[in-house]
């Protein structure tokens, strides 16, 4: 069930034609399973077509964390509006891919900590390439017109919260510290997000992952280009 609907994706995002690379957004909630579902979508693509397969993962261009004094650090606020530097994905990611660019981009200019700086490499795009970016909150308005398709990853906050600890504990305190993040930063903030931005309606697709071995489509990317 998996392998088809990785083959369906796959078939949605090579429909889409430009003019330049197709910008392919995997948004969602933390612990969705987007990174997961982005690399095998990668591998899926890379099994039918010839065209380059970009792979970028957004939590690798955090802001520094003592560049984030608009909210206190561990608020859900802090979370959802100062922890990444949306200025370095649109203008050395998105926007180089996009119209008009020069198809030299970074995919990455911190470690996903946020504490040091990556020296990481420019590369160039080729004309037809396909870029896969994973990450949450892809759709705010900051990153939004520069995407060519949006993928929505559904999960609901119990699963968040039930993944995300599970996932979390093993570089925190403990499995109550990383409840406790959950319940107090991430689940708020993300919650902002779906209300604010109602990603799951604005996307071309959205895939149920609850049951990530079979996971589902529920929105036709024909709706929307």
């Amino acid at each position: 069930m998996r392998a088809e609907v990785l083959g369906e994706l796959a078939s949605e995002v090579l429909a889409v034609r430009r003019s330049h690379p197709v910008r392919v957004a995997i948004d969602g909630c933390s612990a969705a399973g987007k990174t997961t579902l982005a690399d095998e979508l990668a591998d899926a693509l890379r099994t039918r077509t010839d065209r380059e397969v970009i792979r970028a993962g957004i939590d690798y261009f955090k802001r520094a964390p003592e560049l984030r004094t608009a909210y206190p650090i561990d608020s859900p606020e802090s979370y959802y509006f100062d922890m990444w530097d949306y200025d370095a994905v649109r203008n050395q990611l998105l926007l180089p891919l996009g119209p008009d660019g020069d198809r030299r981009y970074v995919v990455a200019v911190r470690e996903t900590s946020a504490r040091s700086a990556l020296d990481s490499p420019v590369q160039t795009a080729t004309p037809d390439a396909i870029l896969l970016a994973d990450g949450a909150f892809l759709q705010r308005p900051e990153l939004d017109a520069h995407w060519d398709l949006r993928i929505y990853i559904h999960v609901s906050f119990d699963t968040v919260l039930h993944r995300g600890t599970a996932r979390d504990q093993a570089w925190m305190d403990s499995p109550a510290a990383a409840e406790h993040r959950y319940l107090t930063r991430y689940i708020p903030g993300e919650r902002m997000y779906v209300n604010e931005i109602h990603p799951a309606a604005r996307a071309q697709l959205v895939v149920d992952n609850e049951d990530p071995a079979c996971p589902i489509i529920t929105r036709p990317s024909s709706e929307s280009a």
